[in-house]
C-alpha cells in the first residue's frame, strides 16, 4: 500500500501548481479583454503628473530643402559633346587665380580671388550665389547697364568688379569654357525660370541702420579664424590664390561689385558664414549678418569708375551705395539703412 500511494502523493504538488498557473493566465487574459472593451481611464489628477510629450524643435532653416535645386551629377559630364570645355570651365571657376590671377599661367588679369570665393563650391551651393539660373535667364535686360546682357557680358562684369580686373574675349578658350560649365549646370532648368535656391538669400530689412561698430565685434568673434584680423585672408602656400579670400583692401572686390551692396553681403553671410553654416543651419542672427556686412563694407577697397551704371536712377536698388537717387534720402542711409522707410516711400 505504501509503495503504491507514494508516487501519487508526489504528483499532487505538480498538479496543484499547474492548476494555479492556468488560473492566473485566465485572469490575465480576462483582464486584458475587459480593459480593451471598456477602456482604461487615468484619474485627471494623475494626468497632471505625466511628463509632457517632447515638442519638436522649431526649424531654423532659411528655406525648406524640398524642391531645392541641385547641380547635375558631375559623374555624368563625360557624356556631353563639349565635356572638356565644361571641365575646364569648372576648373577656372574653382581656381581662377591660378590661371588668370596676378601670377596666372594663362593670363594675368585679376586680383587673385577665385570665382568660387563668391559662388560657393564652383557655383553649385544652394543660396550660395550659384549658377543655376544663368542659362535660363540670360540674355536679359539689366537695370544696372540699361541694356540687354548675355552671359559673356555678365561674366566680364564679375571680372571687372569682384575680381577688379580686365575682361576676357568672348571667343577665348577660357570664356567658352566658363559659359559651357554654367550652361551645363542649368541644363535642366526651363527657360525663363529661376529655380529654388538660386542666387542669394533675401534677408529681411532691420528696423534700424546696420551698425559697423557692432559688426566689428561680430567679425572679431566669428570671422577672424579664416579671414584674419586684418581681413586679408589666407593665401595658398604656393601663392597661386587664396584659401580664404581678403574681404577688404587692394586684393578684395571693388566698390562696383554686387557684394558691396549691404543686402547682398548680409544675405550671403546669413546663409553661408561663418565656416560650417548653411541655409539649413545658419549660425548668425539677422542682426549679426547685417552688422558684419556694415563693418566689412565700411572698410577701404579698390575704387573704379562705374558712373554709367543705372542710367535710369529710379531703378536703383534701395541699398545701392552711390547717388544720385530718385528720392530725398541720403547716400549714407541708402548704404546702411534703415531701409524700410525708403521702401515705404518708393511704394507710394
Amino acid at each position: 500500500m505504501n509503495q503504491t500511494s507514494n508516487p501519487l502523493l508526489k504528483l499532487f504538488p505538480l498538479i496543484a501548481g499547474l492548476l494555479a498557473t492556468v488560473t492566473l493566465l485566465v485572469g490575465v487574459v480576462g483582464g486584458i479583454l475587459y480593459f480593451d472593451t471598456v477602456g482604461l481611464e487615468v484619474p485627471a489628477d494623475d494626468l497632471a503628473n505625466f511628463p509632457a510629450a517632447p515638442v519638436a524643435p522649431k526649424s531654423i532653416a532659411l528655406m525648406d530643402p524640398a524642391g531645392m535645386w541641385t547641380a547635375p551629377d558631375w559623374a555624368s559630364v563625360d557624356i556631353e559633346p563639349n565635356a572638356e570645355d565644361i571641365k575646364y570651365g569648372r576648373e577656372l571657376i574653382a581656381n581662377t587665380a591660378e590661371y588668370l590671377g596676378p601670377n596666372g599661367k594663362v593670363r594675368k588679369i585679376s586680383n587673385g580671388l577665385n570665382c568660387q570665393n563668391c559662388h560657393l563650391q564652383a557655383g553649385t551651393m544652394p543660396l550660395g550665389n550659384n549658377y543655376s539660373a544663368a542659362k535660363s535667364t540670360y540674355p536679359k535686360v539689366r537695370g544696372r547697364s540699361g541694356n540687354s546682357e548675355d552671359i559673356q557680358l555678365r561674366i566680364n562684369g564679375c571680372f571687372q568688379r569682384s575680381l577688379n580686373g580686365d575682361v576676357l574675349e568672348n571667343d577665348s578658350k577660357e570664356m567658352i569654357a566658363m559659359v559651357a560649365y554654367m550652361n551645363w549646370l542649368g541644363k535642366d532648368v526651363p527657360k525663363g525660370e529661376k529655380p529654388k535656391g538660386a542666387g542669394i538669400y533675401e534677408l529681411p530689412f532691420l528696423d534700424r541702420a546696420a551698425d559697423p561698430i557692432q559688426g566689428k565685434t561680430i567679425y572679431e568673434r566669428q570671422c577672424v579664424a579664416c579671414h584674419m584680423l586684418d581681413g586679408q585672408g589666407v593665401m595658398k602656400a604656393d601663392g597661386s590664390g587664396y584659401i580664404y579670400p581678403p574681404l577688404w583692401g587692394e586684393h578684395s572686390y571693388n566698390q562696383g561689385a554686387g557684394l558691396f551692396r549691404m543686402s547682398r553681403f548680409a544675405g550671403y553671410v546669413k546663409a553661408n558664414m561663418p565656416f560650417g553654416a548653411t541655409y539649413e543651419n545658419p549660425m548668425l542672427s539677422d542682426e549679426e549678418a547685417w552688422d558684419v556686412a556694415a563693418y566689412v563694407n565700411s572698410l577701404d577697397r579698390p575704387k573704379r569708375d562705374f558712373s554709367n551704371d543705372w542710367p535710369d536712377i529710379s531703378k536703383k536698388p534701395i541699398d545701392h551705395p552711390f547717388g544720385p537717387y530718385s528720392d530725398e534720402f541720403s547716400e549714407e542711409q541708402h548704404k546702411f539703412g534703415p531701409f524700410q522707410v525708403i521702401k515705404a516711400a518708393a511704394s507710394k
